[in-house]
Parts: structure tokens; C-alpha cells; sequence
């Protein structure tokens, strides 16, 4: 196949697909941000796994580089300009500094910490509430009381569950992840609404190259300084949280969101936490009680009740 055809092959999977009509643009959001959903949900597992052989800030600033490497072939497969319009590089440092360095870098240490994935999992399934509330804040809107109300709502019962899980107080792992949650929730915004006019692969690409020039020396560093021991399953989840997780998860994320509106869309993360707990369980061997499992249905109902009230 010549480079031309290839390029065009490229362009046509990777770009939005032709405008639909008008009833079914929300189905399409819907589906494609329920496939990004499906490849965030292995993300703390697979960092599990990654830090059994790897320093946890090389495994969080390491993964991106990986993924940048991807984001590049793309970009130049596609023969795309490697740098996002100078216009949106605000956005694209928006993007870079909540979900290519904030999230995983304050998850990863949760999880070093002493979070189990399940634990993480339940905090972080405020995340869609989050980004409803970020996308409400940053496009001016106003939503009714009940909206404000259910985030509230679902932020007493995340409180709820960390103090019943870490004696009475909340603990840094729990600090950290709050951490995370508002890095992502904040590169989901400023992503989506990039991607209402820029395909969702090239949103994220462009986010990873413009961090190019940070993670590849701190990648270096950190692998020179620290004692890389990987195994077969640490380096299986180091590619799936670099490849995956960070890269071709956002490509139908970020579109749905742009399809389907940043809030409504971002319903589908509904599902996460409790996809989580399943990965947790079955590749991990995590056993967690009926307070955990109360407290993902808790944290659920809230935040459905904010995309109810926000849409």
C-alpha cells in the first residue's frame, strides 16, 4: 500500500465518522464513549501490575512516553501537523497537565500508597460528576439546584466511604486520588470541547507530543536511577496503560464526548467503578466486602443523578 493510501486508510478510521442524523447523534456519542469507558476501566490494574516492576513515577511519566511514541506514527501516517494550532495550545497544556502528568501520576501513587484498585475504583467513580461539573463551570452554564445537590450528594458519600475505610480520617492515598480525579476531570473537559471541532485522536496525539519534551528526559532519568526489574506481567501493564489507557482509549472518548455532549455522554463512566471491582477480582484476586460494594452503588446513584439533572 503506498504512503497516500495509508494516510488516507488512517484518516478515514481515525477522523469522526459523517455527521448523522440529528436523533442518532447521542446513540453514536453514547456508543463511542462507552468503548473509551471499556479501555479506562483496566487502567488501574494494569498500573498494578506495571509498578510490580517499575518505579510507580517511572510507570506514570513512562507510559506516556509510549504512548506519545504512537501519537507520533499516527500523526505522521496521517501526515497531520505534529503541533496542536498555536490558538488551542492553552487548551492542549490543559489537556497534557490533567490526564497526560496529573492522573496518572497521583494515581499511580495512590496505589503505591496502599489504595487497593477496588478502593480507588469507588473515589474515582465520582470522576463523571466531576467533569459535569467542570464542563457546567467552563461553558457558563446553569444548571437546577438538583444537579448541585447530587454532586454534593456524591461527594459526602465518597467522604463517607474513605473515612469508613481509613479509621475515622482521611488518609494521602485518598488526598491523591481526589487528586487525579480533578486532573481528569479537567483534560476530559478542555478534551471534549476540543473534539467538537478536531477529530478525538489528533486531541489526544497533540496532547501527548506537545508533553513529549518533559516525559522523554524524565523518562530517561528515572530509568537510570531506578531499579527496573519487568517481568511478563509488568510489562503487559505498562503497554496497556501506555498504549491503551492513554492513548487509543481517548481516540472514542474524547469523540463521544464531542458527539454526545461532554455531560451527557460522560454517563457511560457510570459503569466504570464496577468494572473496575470485576478486573480488581479477576485479575488481581482482590476480595473487597459489602461496604465496598455499597459504596460504588452510592457514589453511582449520585452521580446519575447529577447527568440526570445536568442533561
Amino acid at each position: 500500500m503506498r504512503h497516500n493510501d495509508s494516510a488516507t486508510v488512517l484518516n478515514r478510521v481515525a477522523a469522526p465518522f459523517p455527521s448523522p442524523a440529528p436523533g442518532s447523534t447521542a446513540w453514536r456519542g453514547t456508543a463511542l464513549a462507552s468503548l473509551g469507558m471499556l479501555a479506562f476501566s483496566g487502567s488501574f490494574p494494569a498500573t498494578v501490575f506495571a509498578m510490580e516492576g517499575f518505579d510507580p513515577y517511572l510507570v506514570a511519566v513512562g507510559r506516556a512516553v509510549l504512548a506519545g511514541a504512537a501519537a507520533l506514527a499516527f500523526l505522521l501516517v496521517a501526515r497531520a501537523p505534529l503541533l496542536p494550532p498555536r490558538a488551542h495550545l492553552r487548551s492542549y497544556l490543559v489537556i497534557a497537565a490533567g490526564v497526560v502528568f496529573g492522573f496518572p501520576v497521583f494515581s499511580g501513587l495512590a496505589l503505591d500508597s496502599g489504595a487497593s484498585t477496588s478502593h480507588a475504583a469507588v473515589v474515582i467513580g465520582l470522576l463523571p460528576a466531576a467533569t459535569a461539573a467542570c464542563a457546567v463551570l467552563r461553558a457558563g452554564e446553569r444548571p437546577r439546584a438538583l444537579f448541585w445537590a447530587a454532586c454534593g450528594l456524591g461527594a459526602v458519600s465518597v467522604t463517607a466511604f474513605t473515612l469508613s475505610r481509613g479509621g475515622g480520617h482521611v488518609t494521602g492515598a485518598d488526598l491523591l486520588l481526589m487528586a487525579a480525579l480533578l486532573s481528569a476531570a479537567a483534560g476530559y473537559t478542555e478534551g471534549g470541547r476540543l473534539a467538537r471541532e478536531t477529530p478525538g485522536w489528533r486531541v489526544i496525539s497533540h496532547a501527548l507530543v506537545v508533553a513529549l519534551p518533559i516525559t522523554v528526559p524524565v523518562t530517561a532519568v528515572l530509568a537510570l536511577t531506578t531499579d527496573p526489574r519487568p517481568a511478563a506481567a509488568s510489562l503487559a501493564g505498562f503497554a496497556y496503560a501506555g498504549l491503551i489507557s492513554m492513548f487509543l482509549g481517548f481516540i472514542p472518548w474524547y469523540a463521544g464526548l464531542a458527539a454526545g455532549g461532554i455531560a451527557r455522554a460522560g454517563q457511560t463512566q457510570l459503569a466504570q467503578p464496577l468494572l473496575t471491582l470485576a478486573w480488581a477480582w479477576l485479575l488481581l484476586g482482590e476480595r473487597f466486602g459489602p461496604a465496598t460494594v455499597a459504596g460504588a452503588l452510592a457514589v453511582l446513584l449520585c452521580v446519575a443523578m447529577t447527568q440526570r439533572a445536568r442533561s
